[in-house]
């Protein structure tokens, strides 16, 4: 087994519990995203056109509070150097990440739409910033579409691996729609579910520090040359 294969393995699993989130934020909290960026600069760009039934407020939030997760993450990560492994300061993030799923859990009751949708955001910024550190060429687990293209033009093996995200981000969207139907904090479990599942498997992909075997990145792990 090539040495960056666990690692992808995890980053589609955590692509997964991002389609959940969205699912839940988008389907729950009038349309907003809370892990798909792109999705919502589009819709600050409908607000200002003058669309009012796009919320302005709780989607400038989100983005904002993925942005200040994204930023957290990236000073937290920048001194490491995953190269085919899962440094701990990874592990961190993303578990600061998964606690902070765990608290909008325990908040949805009480606490204000804005305020879900902040800690949504930080969340997913939180997970989005450390899988960038990791740098697993086209597979960031908080947006599919350069996913998307390199399923488009890349050869095998890479275009059988590029394929497997966005199938998880349908499958974790789809789940956490089913289960909103019951209660929106269903709809959460599957994205806590997975992150803490991920966190307990980091372990097992090996930490380059600890086994030099480990310090060669796989090929199909390399980010394509940039003209």
């Amino acid at each position: 087994m090539a040495h960056g294969e666990p690692r992808v393995a995890l980053l589609i699993a955590l692509t997964f519990a991002t389609g959940s989130v969205d699912a839940v934020s988008y389907l729950t909290l009038d349309q907003v995203f809370t892990a798909n960026m792109t999705g919502n600069v589009a819709l600050l760009g409908f607000a200002a056109a003058g669309h009012g039934e796009v919320p302005l407020l709780r989607t400038g939030i989100a983005l904002l509070a993925f942005v200040a997760g994204a930023v957290a993450s990236g000073r937290l990560t920048r001194h490491t150097e995953p190269a085919g492994g899962w440094p701990g300061r990874i592990s961190v993030a993303l578990g600061a990440s998964t606690v902070l799923l765990a608290l909008v859990v325990v908040l949805w009751p009480v606490a204000g739409r804005d305020v879900l949708a902040g800690l949504l955001g930080l969340a997913m910024g939180l997970q989005g910033g450390a899988v960038r550190r990791l740098g697993v060429a086209d597979l960031p687990t908080t947006v599919i579409t350069s996913t998307l293209t390199a399923l488009a033009v890349d050869e095998p093996p890479r275009r059988r691996r590029r394929l497997a995200a966005p199938v998880a981000l349908l499958a974790g969207a789809v789940a956490g729609a089913l289960l909103i139907r019951w209660h929106p904090v269903l709809g959460l479990l599957p994205a806590l579910a997975t992150q803490a599942a991920v966190l307990a498997a980091a372990g097992a992909v090996a930490d380059p520090g600890r086994h030099p075997r480990a310090a060669h990145r796989d090929p199909a792990d390399r980010d394509p040359p940039r003209g």
